[in-house]
């Protein structure tokens, strides 16, 4: 008699889901990319820069996009040729240099897209409440990424100094931010935030344990 195949575990089955969603979020990049005349990881770099005042070294940069410095280096040197970046001495070491957006590079990382690519269409397309619990989702899963070191801190608000969850006994808006002094939703969960000023280790962990302990049961990690 034939044995039944034993089922793929979850997890694998959640990484296959995961890959083929990456898969077309690269091909979107690349259509992207050509709509401002560069590649996928000189949009990359343009898109890690913008927001940031104080600019990037280039070793940041190489880590916050999983590249090699000398792929960053040479993206950059690319972006530098086309206007799109500039380089500037540290001025809190002068032996090294970081890196800016330009007016023009600013211009070209929020132009919008001709036409929205796939993955974000479907996403636009998903129920209001489903959007929010794959946000969720995706904060958690981001947050253990970054404390298993696989990836640096990213500027989301639950890594935030300024972020204070369920603060509030709104539940559409629970959630407070003291840099702009303003109460928000979890639907208004920062990912990416040009405001974000990375809490110290014992803070992070503490603002984690709050944002937890109070989440819906569904959304709860385990």
């Amino acid at each position: 008699m034939e044995t039944p195949t034993s089922p793929t575990p979850l997890p694998d089955r959640l990484r296959e889901g995961l890959a083929r969603i990456a898969a077309v979020m690269r091909s979107d990049d690349w259509r992207r990319a050509q709509e401002i005349g560069v590649n996928p990881t000189q949009l990359a770099v343009l898109q890690c820069l913008e927001g940031r005042r104080d600019g990037m070294r280039v070793g940041d940069i190489a880590s916050v996009l999983g590249v090699s410095q000398p792929t960053a280096t040479d993206s950059i040197a690319t972006l530098a040729a086309k206007q799109l970046v500039e380089k500037r001495t540290d001025s809190g070491d002068g032996r090294s240099v970081r890196v800016f957006l330009t007016p023009t590079g600013q211009a070209a990382a929020q132009a919008p897209s001709a036409t929205p690519g796939a993955a974000e269409a479907v996403l636009q397309a998903l129920p209001g409440d489903d959007q929010e619990q794959m946000l969720d989702l995706l904060v958690d899963l981001i947050r253990r990424l970054q404390e298993r070191g696989a990836i640096p801190i990213q500027r989301m608000c639950v890594s935030c100094r300024h972020f204070r969850p369920y603060a509030h006994a709104d539940a559409a808006r629970p959630h407070h931010c003291a840099f702009v002094d303003a109460a928000f939703g979890q639907q208004d969960l920062r990912i990416e935030c040009r405001d974000h000023e990375a809490a110290d280790p014992a803070t992070r962990t503490a603002i984690w344990a709050a944002f937890d302990r109070d989440r819906p049961p569904i959304l709860q990690a385990p």
